[in-house]
C-alpha cells in the first residue's frame, strides 16, 4: 500500500515508517501537526508531540518526500472522556482530532493513491482510537506496527537499526533537564533500563517520561540534521521530577555521501521548501457518515417464515433464520436484510438495540459472497449505534440451503444491560489480526470474555500463514493469547470452552493433526497452579472459512476478579443440592452408562458451566431402535433428540444451574442425515416439551435453542458425529442462586 506517515519528529513515528517498509509498503508522503504559534514549543495535548516542531520541516529534504503540515486550531481538551464511552472518539467540532482529519483529507485529495496511514502508537489507546477514527472516516487503513510491542526490545531495535534521536523533553523521576536533555538515545539506553527497574518508567517514554527528536535514520537518504544551537527551558523545578524541554535555536542539514540532492544550510525559521505544503484552510472534504440501513422491500421478513429463538433472561442468545424449504431464495443480500431486520425489530420490541449485542454469529451460504454480506452487515451494525463498541463476530459458510434455511442465518448474544468492555483494534500491527470492519476482537461482559474467531493470520501482513492446518492452528492460538493478554488473562488459565471451526475439505490425517496439536499445545502451556483446567472443546466442520482458512478457533474465557473467585467458592460448597425427584431417578438408568462417553463438562466455581454432548454412531446404535437406519427415520431422530435433552438437563441439575441460566444452546446436526432443519427442530422441541412437564420453570413459548446444519461436528476432529449439543450457562450475575427444584426428565 502507499502510505502517508504521521510524523512528530520522535523516534516512534520514524521507526514506524521503517516497519512499514519492512512489510512491503511504500511511504510516499509525510504529515505533521504543529502549534498555531511558532514560538510555542509544547501544547498540553494527549494526541500530539510538538517539541522540536521547528526542525521537523526539514524531514522533507532529508527523505525527499512531500511534507504536509497543519497548524493545530482545535482544543486539546474538547472531547469528553466519559464513564460510558471511555476513550472512544466521536466527531467533535473544535477538537484537535479534527485538525488531523483536515490534514489527512488534503493529503488524500492531492495523492489519491494513498490508502494507509502510519503512526507510532505503542501503548496509548487514546491516540490509537483517534487515528483509527479518522482513518475510518476517510476510508484509509491504519498501520501501527509498534502497537503492544515490548518496549525494551523496541528501544534496542531502534538503536541497532540506526535511529539517531536526542532527548528533547524530560518529565520523570531519574531524568534531569540539566543532565539528559540533548543526549542521544543510545547514550541513555542503560540509564533508561535502570530507571525502569528502579521506578517502573516506560523505557520508550510511553507514559510521558521523555520525548525525542530524530536527527538521522536510514530513511534520511539525502541528509542528516545537525543541531547547532539550543536552549534548555525549565517548565517545572520540582525537586523529585523536574520538567524541562530543549528548544532548538539553529540547525543545518549535512548532505549524505550518496545523495545527489542539493542541501543548503538553514535555521529554525527557514522557509518551507517546494515540497512542504501548508494545509491551513478549513477542509471542505465531506465526512464519511454512517451508512443508511438497508430496508427490506415491502417488509420482506413478513413474507417468509422467519424463526426467532431466545434463551435465558438477562443474558441470552437470539437467532433468526428463514425456515421455508419450499421458498426460492432471492439471494444472500435479500435474505440477510430480512434476517437482520427481524432481529432489529425484535430488539426494539424489547426496548433494546444493537448496543446491547455482545456477539454475532454470521452464517452464510457461500463465502464467495462474504463481501456482499459485509456490505449488508455494516448498514445495520455501526459504530454510532454501538457507542460502547461494536460486537465481536465470527463468520463461516454452512450448508444452509441444503437444510432449507435460506442463505443467511444470524445468532446474536444479547444483554439487557448496556455494560460491556470491548476491544476493537482496527490498526494493522504486529500484535494480533486487526478488525478493520465493524466487529471487535473480544467483548467482556460479567466476567466472561467472548472472543471473535481467530484465524492463522500473520498480524502485520494479514495473510494466512504457510505450513498447512497445523501451522494455522498454532498461529490462531497465538493470536488468541495476544487478545486474552489485553484483558490481563490467558487462554491457558481462563478458557472454559473452545469452538474450533475446521474446513470440511480437511483430510483424515489433517483432522488428527489438528486435534493432537490443540491437545499438546494446551497441555504443555496449561497452568494448573493458577486455576487452569482443560476446557470443553467442540469441532465444527464448515463448508468454508474466511480467506480460505483451514481452521479457526473461538475461545470463551472466564476472567473474574479476586472477590468473584471467593464468592464462587462459597456458592459451590455452601449450599447442598436438593434431593432429585423420583421421575428424575427413574429415567437416569438407560442413559447414565453412556454419559462419560458422550459428555464433556467444564464448571467454574458454580458460576459458569460449559458442556458438549455428542452422539456418535456407536452411541446411536445403543439408544436407537433400528440400528441399520441411524441416519433416517423420524422415530430415531426423536430418540437422539431426547437423549441430548436428557444429558443437557442432567448437566444443569448436577452443577446447580437453572434453565434460565442458559445463555447459549446449539444443536448441530450433520446434513448427511438428509433431513430438513425443521424436522430436527421439531424433534428437539418435542423432547424439551417432555422435560417441561416436570419443570414449570422451562420456557415453552418459543424455542430456546438454535439448530445449526453443518458438514460435521463432535468432541473429536476425527469423528463425524450425528448430532452435537453445545451448552453455556452462567450464574455470574447471581452467583448464589440455586435452582428451587431439581430437573426432571420424562422416561423414553
Amino acid at each position: 500500500m502507499e502510505v502517508v506517515a504521521l510524523v512528530s519528529g520522535g523516534k516512534d513515528s520514524c521507526f514506524a515508517m521503517m516497519r512499514c517498509m519492512d512489510y512491503g509498503h511504500k511511504v510516499v508522503a509525510l504529515a505533521n501537526l504543529i502549534p498555531l504559534d511558532d514560538t510555542v514549543d509544547e501544547l498540553d495535548s494527549y494526541m500530539y508531540q510538538t517539541v522540536g516542531h521547528q526542525i521537523v520541516v526539514s524531514y522533507a529534504k532529508c527523505m525527499g518526500l512531500p511534507l504536509f503540515r497543519r497548524r493545530i486550531r482545535g482544543s486539546t481538551r474538547q472531547a469528553v472522556i466519559s464513564a460510558v464511552t471511555g476513550l472512544r472518539y466521536s466527531v467533535t467540532a473544535g477538537d484537535e482530532v479534527e485538525d488531523m482529519f483536515a490534514l489527512l483529507s488534503e493529503v488524500k485529495r492531492r495523492i489519491p493513491s494513498i490508502s494507509a496511514v502510519s503512526s507510532g502508537a505503542i501503548a496509548s489507546d487514546y491516540q490509537r482510537l483517534r487515528v483509527e477514527s479518522v482513518c475510518s472516516r476517510l476510508g484509509l487503513v491504519s498501520l501501527a506496527y509498534l502497537w503492544k510491542q515490548d518496549q525494551t526490545l523496541l528501544l534496542e531495535e531502534m538503536i541497532r537499526r540506526g535511529i539517531v534521536a536526542i532527548i528533547v523533553k524530560v518529565a520523570a523521576l531519574g531524568l534531569k533537564p540539566s543532565s539528559h536533555l540533548g543526549k542521544e538515545l543510545a547514550e541513555l539506553k542503560c540509564h533508561l533500563l535502570q530507571m525502569n527497574e528502579n521506578y517502573g518508567i516506560n523505557v520508550c517514554g510511553e507514559g510521558g517520561e521523555y520525548e525525542t527528536l530524530t536527527l538521522d535514520c536510514p530513511l534520511f537518504r539525502n541528509a542528516r540534521i545537525i543541531l547547532d544551537d539550543s536552549e534548555v527551558i525549565l517548565h517545572s523545578a520540582d525537586s523529585i521530577a523536574s520538567v524541562g524541554i530543549l528548544h532548538p535555536r539553529a540547525f543545518h542539514l549535512e548532505q549524505k555521501p550518496d545523495s545527489s540532492d542539493r542541501i543548503g544550510d538553514g535555521s529554525a525559521v527557514q522557509e518551507s521548501s517546494s515540497c512542504v505544503y501548508e494545509v491551513d484552510e478549513v477542509t471542505t472534504h465531506d465526512d464519511v457518515g454512517e451508512k443508511q440501513a438497508l430496508s427490506p422491500a415491502v417488509d420482506a421478513y413478513t413474507n417468509v417464515d422467519l424463526c426467532i429463538s431466545k434463551t435465558g433472561n438477562n443474558l441470552r442468545s437470539m437467532s433468526c433464520w428463514i425456515q421455508d424449504p419450499s421458498r426460492a431464495s432471492e439471494g444472500l443480500k435479500a435474505d440477510l436484510i430480512a434476517v437482520l431486520s427481524r432481529i432489529e425489530n425484535q430488539l426494539k420490541e424489547e426496548g433494546l438495540g444493537w448496543v446491547n449485542v455482545l456477539y454475532v454469529h454470521l452464517y452464510i451460504s457461500s463465502m464467495k459472497e462474504f463481501g456482499l454480506a459485509n456490505e449488508v452487515y455494516v448498514s445495520f451494525i455501526t459504530e454510532k449505534k454501538c457507542y460502547l463498541g461494536v460486537p465481536s463476530r465470527s463468520t463461516i459458510e454452512l450448508p444452509l440451503v441444503q437444510a432449507g434455511l435460506g442463505k443467511a442465518y444470524v445468532e446474536v448474544l444479547v444483554s439487557n444491560e448496556v455494560v460491556k468492555r470491548v476491544l476493537h483494534v482496527q490498526s494493522i500491527s504486529c500484535w494480533a489480526p486487526s478488525c478493520i470492519g465493524p466487529y471487535s476482537q473480544a467483548t467482556l461482559y460479567e466476567d466472561i470474555l467472548y472472543m471473535a474467531g481467530q484465524l492463522g493470520l500473520d498480524p502485520p501482513t494479514m495473510k494466512l500463514c504457510l505450513g498447512g492446518p497445523r501451522a494455522e492452528l498454532e498461529l490462531a492460538l497465538q493470536n488468541s493469547e495476544a487478545v486474552a493478554n489485553a484483558f490481563s488473562c490467558s487462554i491457558y488459565i481462563s478458557a472454559i470452552h473452545f469452538l474450533v471451526y475446521c474446513s470440511a475439505q480437511l483430510t483424515s490425517s489433517e483432522k488428527e493433526e489438528i486435534e493432537q496439536t490443540l491437545k499438546s499445545s494446551y497441555i504443555t502451556r496449561l497452568d494448573r497452579s493458577k486455576g487452569g483446567s482443560y476446557p470443553t472443546v467442540l469441532y465444527v466442520f464448515a463448508s468454508d472459512l474466511p480467506k480460505g482458512a483451514r481452521v479457526e478457533v473461538k475461545p470463551i474465557l472466564y476472567v473474574p476478579s479476586t472477590d468473584d473467585w471467593v464468592a464462587a467458592e462459597e456458592t459451590e460448597t455452601g449450599v447442598p443440592l436438593p434431593a432429585p425427584s423420583k421421575t428424575w431417578t427413574d429415567c437416569t438408568a438407560p442413559y447414565s452408562a453412556l454419559r462419560d462417553s458422550c459428555c464433556q463438562v467444564h464448571t467454574t466455581g458454580g458460576r459458569i458451566c460449559s458442556a458438549v454432548v455428542s452422539i456418535t454412531d456407536d452411541i446411536a446404535s445403543k439408544i436407537c431402535s433400528a440400528a441399520g437406519q441411524l441416519h433416517h427415520g423420524e422415530e430415531n431422530l426423536k430418540i437422539m433428540a431426547r437423549f441430548c435433552a436428557f444429558q443437557i438437563a442432567k448437566t444443569l441439575a448436577d452443577n446447580r444451574f437453572s434453565w434460565d441460566s442458559v445463555t447459549m444452546l446449539r444443536l448441530y446436526y450433520s446434513v448427511d442425515l438428509a433431513v430438513a432443519a425443521d424436522a430436527v427442530s421439531g424433534a428437539f422441541s418435542e423432547a424439551l416439551a417432555e422435560l417441561a412437564q416436570d419443570n414449570p420453570s422451562m420456557r415453552t413459548d418459543v424455542p430456546f435453542y438454535n439448530v445449526v446444519p453443518v458438514a460435521g461436528a463432535g468432541r473429536s476432529a476425527c469423528a463425524n458425529d450425528i448430532m452435537a449439543c453445545e451448552l453455556l450457562a452462567s450464574n455470574v450475575s447471581s452467583a448464589k442462586s440455586i435452582p428451587a427444584e431439581p430437573f426432571a426428565v420424562t422416561p423414553a
